[in-house]
Formats: C-alpha cells, structure tokens, sequence
C-alpha cells in the first residue's frame, strides 16, 4: 500500500513542473519580455545587435530619477539585465561591485531590474552593498529592446555606444575583465 502512494504521487509531480513552466511562460509574456519583438522592420531595427549602436533607452533609478544610456557615451557601459531571486545574479554581482569600485569613473554599471517590487530590489543592492546604478524597467521595455534571453544577460557597449559583447548566463571574474579590458575600461 505504501508503494501505491508513491507511484501515485508521480503524476502530481510532472503536474506541478507543468504548471510551474505554464506560469513562467505567462510572467515572460505577460511582463512583455516577447511583446513587440520584430512586429514591424522599423522596430527590428531598433533592436540590440552586437557591432551596432547600442539601442538607447531612459529608466528610473531607485531615488526616482532618470537615467539615459546616452548620456554615459564616453565610456565603457555594463548593462546588466538581472532579478533577485536568481543564483548566478547574485553570483556576478560582487564581481561587478569590485571591479566598478577598483576602477572608478572608468566604465559605469546599469543594473536593471523588471516585475519585481522597488524595495524588493532596494533591500537586495542595500544587502550586497552595491553602489553602481540600479534602475528600473517595470514594463520590461529594455528586456524586449535587448532581446532578453534569460538571467543573467549582460551587455557591454563601448565609449561610442557600440554594442560589442552579449553575455547570456553567469558573467565569471575573468570575461568580465576580458570584456572591460577589450573595450578599454581597465588596462
């Protein structure tokens, strides 16, 4: 008998990864990550593509204000695409704190966060001591200009605002400084 209540059990588990794969495709889509993408030859053009001009974009930071991709042109950019309940976000992020710290004013960060709750994300870059920009993208529009793929994602763009290097997945210590050393960040 306690067999049968094990072989049962089964099918509610294969139920339960279904379902938990339905909701993720409802939060991806829903959110808009999907929405809008290559509707029209004009917006696909405007879409993120390595060795282009980085898709310009305004969002808030956590104290309301905006900030603008182009305004940092003139210097190496991390754009970091991450959420707090993913492991190898949390993995990367010492990295670019210290990095962002050992070479001051050298390149910028923008970590940018969609679909979670501001003091949710205040409470984690407070946690992990982060002191690089982090803004807020709570319609996912960056996400979709960016083609976002999965968490982490991360782009660099040059001091010309010229895409150069698409990370999909947990950025290691040395791509990092590979990437920042490539477009002149850090000797």
């Amino acid at each position: 008998m306690e067999n049968d209540r094990k072989v049962n059990k089964l099918p509610l588990v294969w139920i339960g990864i279904l379902a938990a794969l339905g909701l993720g495709l409802v939060v991806v889509y829903g959110m808009g990550f999907a929405e809008g993408i290559f509707q029209d030859e004009d917006k696909a053009s405007q879409q993120a593509e390595v060795g282009k001009p980085a898709p310009d974009f305004e969002l808030v930071n956590l104290a309301g204000e905006p900030v603008r991709l182009s305004d940092l042109r003139g210097k190496p950019v991390l754009v970091n695409l991450w959420a707090t309940w993913c492991a190898p976000c949390v993995l990367e992020m010492p990295n670019f704190q210290k990095y962002y710290e050992n070479y001051p004013g050298s390149f910028e960060i923008l970590a940018v966060s969609s679909g979670e709750a501001q003091d949710t994300v205040e409470k984690f870059v407070k946690d992990m001591r982060l002191t690089f920009p982090v803004v807020l993208d709570p319609q996912a529009k960056v996400y979709a200009l960016y083609r976002f793929q999965g968490y982490p994602t991360s782009y660099i763009i040059d001091k010309d605002g010229v895409l150069r290097f698409q990370q999909i997945g947990l950025m290691d210590e040395a791509t990092l400084e590979n990437y920042l050393t490539q477009v002149g960040a850090i000797p």
